[in-house]
């Protein structure tokens, strides 16, 4: 748990909220392993005032990362809800107010719901029940709820929704939820043998409570609907991302004219993140988080935009490649003797792992001297480190604790 007795950094500017924002992303990024582009794409989102979703299966932290970062908005509304197929709208937007009734007055009573939430996580977003998909939708995209006495539609502060789910949803009326989630980030269970022994050791020995840094919510307002949106998009970035969706619809992977626009605020979130007052190509990379709809269609959208936007980093993406296939060896060579996985690992997976980590470094430094963005490259190294791990602990029988990279 984070300690309650946190310092907040107050920022009375919009360079000083990026600032602090950007030591958030670090802090969570340095508490959840193996996540620091998705805390970095979830922040971008609460920065464009849009959605997101976390897709995953249980247990992989997906609501407390979510609650650790909407907790850093010191004066927000927070409000949380898990959906079922049986969730009333009224335990949603508000209850009925039965003093009132008695009374003849039909009203309800909204402190505490979705209709006064600044922040909000909605966890199994896509078994919302048919009754309240209407008023979800409109909470969602419109910021609006029409009250169960048909009175005049109430606008709601809501800035962003975290929202999460174990699966997709299948039928068509999630599919109206799920586009209005404009960001959509995959997390899986931690790869890297390391990682995993240090989340054990924290169930027994827990680190020593640390000032957390939290953001006002008048600020995070101000950087919301002025900052954010005062980022310039030079044409260079325009052409890139007309140039970028051609190339996508050749290959039939098309998204839809309001999610590329609204794609647009969210570069201008990353670029004001980075603390840069204009998009650059860089940012650009977040795009991969929210042009596709199955999760199938990911790699194929990221390697059209490094393809657009940054050669190394495509480099990085062959290289994951043959990462990915001696983890997908390691797989399947399960049940097989000790002597055979050691020998495999000897010969042939140490040698590979090793020519890959130099060439990933390579690239980093390459990336560093241009002065490119490494969020890329530091994803496959670290991937690149976990399969390693894996081989180590799993083919030769070391204990994480021993391993040391190639």
């Amino acid at each position: 748990m984070i300690d309650t007795m946190s310092t907040s950094t107050k920022a009375s500017d919009p360079a000083a909220t990026a600032t602090a924002l950007r030591t958030i992303t670090e802090e969570l990024s340095d508490r959840f392993y193996e996540r620091t582009t998705v805390v970095t794409a979830l922040m971008c989102a609460v920065l464009a005032g849009q959605h997101s979703l976390l897709l995953g299966p249980p247990g992989t932290a997906k609501s407390e990362l979510a609650r650790d970062l909407t907790g850093r908005f010191t004066g927000a509304r927070y409000w949380e809800i898990l959906l079922s197929k049986f969730t009333d709208p009224k335990r949603m937007f508000g209850p009925i107010d039965v003093a009132a009734l008695t009374q003849g007055t039909y009203t309800q009573i909204f402190d505490g719901r979705a209709t006064q939430a600044d922040i909000a996580f909605i966890d199994e977003i896509f078994k919302c029940s048919a009754g309240a998909l209407n008023e979800t939708l409109a909470l969602l995209n419109e910021r609006l709820y029409h009250p169960e006495n048909g009175g005049a539609p109430i606008g709601c502060p809501l800035l962003s929704a975290i929202t999460a789910s174990n699966e997709l949803g299948e039928s068509e009326e999630t599919s109206a939820i799920y586009d209005r989630l404009l960001v959509r980030l995959e997390v899986g269970y931690l790869t890297d043998p390391s990682n995993f022994a240090a989340l054990i050791r924290s169930a027994v020995a827990a680190p020593a409570p640390a000032a957390v840094t939290t953001v006002d919510l008048a600020d995070l307002r101000h950087a919301v609907t002025a900052a954010v949106p005062a980022i310039g998009v030079p044409d260079a970035i325009v052409d890139a991302i007309c140039q970028l969706r051609a190339q996508l619809r050749r290959s039939e992977l098309i998204a839809s004219d309001r999610r590329w626009k609204a794609a647009v605020r969210l570069l201008q979130a990353h670029a004001f993140l980075s603390g840069r007052n204009e998009i650059d190509e860089q940012d650009l990379q977040v795009l991969t988080h929210v042009l596709w709809d199955s999760p199938t269609e990911r790699p194929a959208i990221e390697r059209a935009v490094l393809q657009l936007v940054n050669p190394d980093d495509l480099k990085a993406l062959d290289l994951s490649d043959a990462i990915d296939e001696l983890a997908a060896t390691l797989d399947s060579m399960a049940g097989q003797s000790k002597e055979s996985l050691a020998d495999w690992a000897i010969k042939e997976a140490n040698g590979k792992l090793g020519k890959a980590g130099k060439e990933l470094e390579e690239l980093r430094r390459d990336a560093v001297a241009a002065g490119r963005s490494t969020a890329t490259i530091d994803r496959i190294i670290g991937l690149q480190r976990a399969v390693y791990g894996r081989i180590m602990v799993e083919a030769l029988g070391l204990n994480p604790s021993m391993v040391n990279q190639p």
